[in-house]
């Protein structure tokens, strides 16, 4: 049973309703349930001849083609023994032929890992180029799918490849991880009946990610969870991040190494302090380095509020933050882990700061959800984050950790708090800090647009007339539950 995926489930009905033939890529993150989207939908239609074939890692193409073969004889001679063809070419020409017989249904041709099939030199992208754009074309029936979880391979070689399948594909899917809401609705259909901070505690390692999702018992709780998942011998994350990215990236220490850098800086890192500390100038190979973390998901790119031109980097996924604050520094020194060790570590002020920071991803990635929680769904806006630092003391500065930019001539800065167990309260010194925020914001970036402010928490705010003169809007972690529509 496919949960949530309500928009990438229409996107997918788009295509099979069509009268036309489909070409589609299908690009994201591993881990995040591409193949089973996919089968799960296409497989089980009555009316549907479903062909797949997935690539494995490093295998040669000669391997690659006897696990086409095999699926060929599965789905279209009953299994009976093929003589295995010696290229790519010969391959699709078998499959032409076949899907050329069928009529009465629609075929699905699902190409899985389609970059673990392209092994260098194997002639499968001119194959493919050649059999789409002289013979599969025609075929009104036909839909083609190709997967991969390395994005930054799908995009460079297909969506936006400038050679013979330029223009070609018909449609693209970027599949996330789970937010918030749908993550709920997993973990409820496993069992697991938590209120919105355990699940927000448990969305703070895995990102919503499910296979990660798919490891969790209901048996046991969140904490129990976490310290099975990281932190036992054979926990499944706590190796995953160098296994990740081993499959996901040529050079993957490069990319390890860039991300342990952007994950340093709390509210992001400037692409100039970026390129400073790799010892590097900038250049094409270190642009592709980071545009393949981030159509991988592991980062985002944003502009500062006010700074056209200044390209500030951060780390958006879950697992890769946790992995390097709290587990990697200990495997490191050779700290063996204590059956305990988790449950130990949440009780620490170093805990609670580093899930503040946290939660801010969380909001950053959730804005369409605050966006609608603060009544500005049918207001255009533009979100962003802000800082300033004096050059004399950095403390004087201000830091404003999500802004929505309106398009009626407001701004709403919204102030991210992270709380265990209680609402937040605004007392004498940080109403002080808060007016002196807004003032800062107000001189700095010479805005004239009306500003409100909005306080976003985990179980709301105490009522106190300091939170009444200065707090407009108040979202608290339930909004960020929001259905997906």
């Amino acid at each position: 049973m496919i949960i949530g995926r309500i928009k990438e489930q229409h996107f997918l009905e788009q295509l099979w309703q069509s009268k036309k033939p489909e070409f589609m890529a299908i690009y994201g993150r591993r881990r995040c349930g591409k193949t089973f989207l996919v089968r799960e939908y296409f497989s089980t239609k009555h009316d549907c001849c479903y062909f797949e074939v997935s690539g494995i890692k490093d295998d040669p193409t000669k391997t690659q083609l006897e696990i086409f073969t095999q699926s060929l004889a599965q789905v279209f001679y009953h299994n009976a023994p093929l003589q295995t063809p010696n290229n790519w070419r010969k391959a699709f020409a078998f499959l032409t032929t076949e899907i050329q017989k069928i009529t009465a249904k629609k075929v699905v041709v699902f190409l899985d890992e389609l970059p673990w099939l392209a092994t260098q030199r194997s002639g499968l992208i001119q194959a493919l180029d050649y059999y789409w754009n002289n013979h599969w074309y025609k075929i009104t029936n036909l839909k083609i799918i190709v997967c991969g979880s390395a994005a930054s391979w799908m995009l460079n070689h297909l969506i936006n490849a400038k050679g013979g399948l330029y223009n070609r594909l018909t449609k693209t899917l970027l599949l996330k991880p789970f937010d918030l809401n749908t993550t709920k609705i997993f973990l409820q259909a496993k069992g697991c009946k938590w209120a919105a901070k355990q699940i927000l505690d448990l969305y703070l390692v895995t990102g919503g990610v499910p296979f990660y999702l798919e490891q969790i018992q209901n048996s046991q709780s969140v904490a129990q969870n976490i310290q099975h998942l990281c932190f036992a011998e054979n926990g499944i994350l706590l190796q995953e991040f160098p296994r990740l990215f081993k499959s996901l990236f040529d050079n993957a220490e490069i990319s390890r190494k860039i991300i342990r850098l952007i994950a340093t800086k709390r509210y992001g890192m400037a692409r100039d302090d970026l390129l400073r500390q790799l010892k590097i100038t900038s250049g094409g190979w270190i642009n592709d380095k980071i545009a393949e973390l981030e159509a991988a998901g592991f980062i985002v790119s944003f502009l500062v509020y006010g700074k056209k031109k200044d390209i500030h980097y951060r780390v958006i996924d879950e697992y890769s933050t946790f992995y390097l604050r709290w587990i990697e520094p200990a495997t490191y020194s050779g700290y063996k882990f204590s059956n305990n060790h988790w449950l130990n570590i949440m009780k620490t002020p170093a805990y609670l700061s580093w899930a503040g920071y946290s939660f801010e991803t969380v909001c950053f990635k959730h804005f369409e959800s605050i966006q609608h929680a603060l009544g500005l769904g049918n207001i255009a806006c533009t979100t962003a984050n802000w800082s300033f630092k004096t050059k004399d003391d950095a403390k004087s500065g201000a830091q404003i950790d999500l802004l929505f930019d309106r398009a009626d001539d407001a701004i709403t800065l919204c102030e991210i708090k992270y709380l265990d167990h209680n609402q937040f309260k605004i007392d004498k010194d940080y109403a002080k800090n808060l007016i002196n925020k807004i003032d800062i914001f107000k001189s700095e970036t010479h805005t004239k647009k009306q500003i409100f402010l909005a306080l976003i928490t985990t179980f709301g705010l105490t009522a106190n007339l300091y939170a009444e003169d200065l707090i407009q809007h108040i979202v608290t972690l339930e909004d960020l539950f929001m259905d997906e529509k």
